[in-house]
C-alpha cells in the first residue's frame, strides 16, 4: 500500500487511500448510468444495443484507468450522451444518414483531430487567437 501511495504521492496531495477509494465508488455510482442510456440513445440510430454497450464499458474503463495510472489525474472518462444524442437524432434519423456513414464521419473527426494535437496545431491557434 506504501508503494500505492507513493506512487501517486498522496501525502503530498494530502489524502489517503481509503478517500480515493470512496471518490472513485462514488464516481463510478454517478457515471454508471450512461452504460444503459448510451445503448438506448445509440440504439435508436439502428446500432446493436448489446455492442454499444460493450464498446461504452469498455471505453470508459480504458481511458479512465488510463487517466488514473499513466496521467494520474483523478478524472473519470465516458462517451458524451449530448454528442451521441446529437449523432442518433440529428444526423442519423434526423438526415437519413445511415449510421455506418456517420459513424465514418466521426472517425476522420477524429483522426482529424488526433493530427491537429500531434503536430500541435492547435495550441499553435490558441496561440494565435489568444493574442488577438
Amino acid at each position: 500500500m506504501e508503494s500505492i501511495a507513493n506512487y501517486f504521492k498522496l501525502d503530498e496531495l494530502q489524502t489517503n487511500i481509503k478517500t480515493e477509494l470512496v471518490a472513485g465508488i462514488t464516481t463510478f455510482v454517478s457515471m454508471a448510468y450512461i452504460l444503459f442510456v448510451n445503448p438506448s440513445v445509440l440504439g435508436a440510430a439502428g446500432m446493436d444495443q448489446g455492442a454499444v454497450f460493450t464498446a461504452t464499458a469498455i471505453a470508459a474503463a480504458i481511458a479512465t484507468i488510463f487517466m488514473g495510472i499513466v496521467a494520474k489525474y483523478p478524472i473519470a472518462i465516458a462517451p458524451g450522451l449530448g454528442v451521441n444524442a446529437f449523432f442518433s437524432y440529428s444526423v442519423v434519423i434526423g438526415m437519413g444518414v445511415k449510421w455506418q456513414t456517420a459513424m465514418a464521419g466521426v472517425l476522420v473527426a477524429a483522426i482529424i483531430f488526433l493530427i491537429l494535437t500531434l503536430f500541435k496545431i492547435r495550441e499553435k491557434l490558441l496561440t494565435l487567437f489568444h493574442k488577438i
